[in-house]
């Protein structure tokens, strides 16, 4: 990595993102649980397989149609659980404070909190809070950690898409991204842009009942489909095929990334989950899927290749072939 200073690229979920985590924290942190940089570290305890995650919340506004930080932080990290395949059941949060901050605001972010937790059955079993001067921090932050508990003889990984697997895709694309973007413009795109912000371990248990040898998850959060497609080509050394016209994306957020200027597959989720099945669970994977209510407009959007390794191709509407790169900058800062 040749830059001299952290880039708010950095976290963006994209290039710089990645070259930063295999640059430096690989570097120095790197061990087997965290070098298959999948959305959760699996860890064998005795004789039962858990599931560890952490993450950290700094979206702006706190509030936004469809959400707020403290639902998005509880959902977030019960995402990267269920990415995991497995059932989550115990989380931590840790809030950093900016002198000044209304006390209203932090309860409306607690209660949220506490009503999103109950809705998964999570307690939050554990915390911690740091204040900080005026103009150190905006406002609030928020980290949160989870477990949860891993069943089956192999929990889906990111390096385990293998040539010949279906990619599928829960839902709609960007919804999360251009709610939190409208709302910190103040821009209004006809109707109300609503976050997609959901826990998906309910999906996830429907979908690996009725398949359960699927061999990777994901939830596209930071750098949206694009990256998350990236990613999995990388670690699992293949290529993945889409097809635009397959790709699920709401009229108004199609709309939005056009007069933006931005790639919808690049834009931020938060409640949609990518899953790559066997071809021989397919039919039986998306049909679950689809039983969900949050997996109504589930879609087959692709295939796994053997090559070219590490590639994401795109099948674009008019029929031609392109490349699907992962995002290079930060399009949308601060989104969750």
């Amino acid at each position: 990595m040749n830059d001299q200073v952290i880039l708010l690229a950095h976290g963006a979920g994209g290039k710089k993102s990645s070259e930063l985590v295999r640059s430096l924290f690989l570097r120095y942190f790197g061990n087997p649980a965290l070098n298959i940089l999948g959305d959760s570290a699996i860890l064998d305890v005795g004789s039962r397989r858990l599931a560890f995650t952490t993450d950290a919340f700094v979206v702006d506004p706190l509030f936004f149609p469809g959400g707020d930080i403290g639902k998005l932080a509880v959902f977030g990290t019960v995402n990267d659980l269920a990415a995991a395949g497995a059932r989550p059941i115990a989380l931590s949060a840790a809030f950093i404070l900016e002198e000044g901050l209304e006390f209203s605001t932090l309860e409306r972010v607690a209660a949220s909190m506490a009503e999103s937790a109950s809705e998964v059955g999570v307690p939050i079993v554990a915390g911690d809070t740091k204040v900080v001067p005026r103009g150190s921090a905006d406002k609030m932050f928020i980290t949160t950690s989870g477990i949860g508990l891993v069943s089956g003889e192999r929990a889906p990984s990111p390096e385990r898409a293998s040539p010949g697997d279906i990619v599928l895709l829960s839902g709609t694309i960007g919804d999360h991204g251009m709610a939190v973007m409208s709302c910190r413009e103040g821009i209004r795109f006809g109707s109300e842009i609503v976050s997609d912000c959901a826990p998906l371990h309910d999906l996830v248990a429907c979908l690996l009942d009725a398949a359960p040898n699927v061999h990777c998850l994901r939830d596209p959060t930071r750098g949206g489909l694009a990256a998350a497609l990236n990613e999995i080509a990388v670690q699992s050394g293949v290529c993945i095929e889409i097809d635009e016209a397959n790709v699920p994306v709401s009229e108004d957020v199609r709309t939005a990334c056009e007069l933006l200027g931005i790639d919808p597959l690049h834009v931020a989720n938060e409640g949609k989950m990518l899953a790559i099945v066997p071809e021989s669970e397919a039919e039986d994977a998306i049909a679950a899927m689809r039983s969900h209510p949050l997996g109504t407009n589930a879609s087959l959007i692709g295939k796994v290749q053997p090559s070219p390794a590490g590639r994401v191709h795109m099948r674009t509407s008019i029929g031609s072939l392109r490349i699907l790169d992962i995002p290079t900058g930060d399009l949308l800062p601060r989104i969750c």
